[in-house]
C-alpha cells in the first residue's frame, strides 16, 4: 500500500508551488542595490565622532574622525575634529600636527586658530610643572 501512495504523489504540484513562489523574483527585474553614499558622510562620521566622545569612547572617537579624513582629506574641520579628540585626551603633540594640518588645507580655519591659541596657553602651565 505504500508503493501505491508514492505512486499517487504527483511531483508536478511541488513544482508548481515552487515556480508560484519563485515567479515574481523571476519576473520583475533585478533591481540594483543603491550605491551608499560614500559609504558614510563626513558629517554623519564626524556626529558620530562627537557622539563616541561624549560617552568616553576615546579609541571609535579617534577612528570615525580618522574615517572623516580618508572620506574627504582636503575638509579642514575633520583634522579640527581629531584634534580636538586627541586635545581632550591628554595629546596635545597629535592634537597641534591636526590643528596645523587643518591651517595647511584652510589658513583661516578659525576652529583650528583657535584650538592652538588654547593649546598654547596651556603649554607655559605643563613647562613649570615639570620644571618643578
Amino acid at each position: 500500500m505504500a508503493y501505491v501512495a508514492a505512486m499517487t504523489f504527483r511531483p508536478t504540484h511541488l513544482l508548481a508551488a515552487l515556480l508560484l513562489l519563485a515567479a515574481p523574483a523571476a519576473a520583475a527585474p533585478a533591481k540594483p542595490k543603491p550605491a551608499p553614499s560614500a559609504v558614510l558622510s563626513v558629517e554623519s562620521l564626524l556626529a558620530d565622532a562627537r557622539i563616541a566622545m561624549s560617552k568616553g569612547d576615546v579609541e571609535r572617537a579617534l577612528r570615525l574622525a580618522q574615517s572623516a579624513i580618508v572620506a574627504d582629506p582636503a575638509r579642514a574641520t575633520s583634522y579640527v575634529a581629531l584634534g580636538d579628540i586627541y586635545a581632550v585626551s591628554g595629546q596635545p603633540e597629535y592634537a597641534l600636527s591636526f590643528y596645523e594640518a587643518a591651517l595647511q588645507i584652510d589658513p583661516q580655519e578659525p576652529a583650528a586658530v583657535k584650538a592652538i591659541a588654547a593649546l598654547d596657553k596651556t603649554k607655559p602651565s605643563t613647562q613649570a610643572n615639570a620644571a618643578q
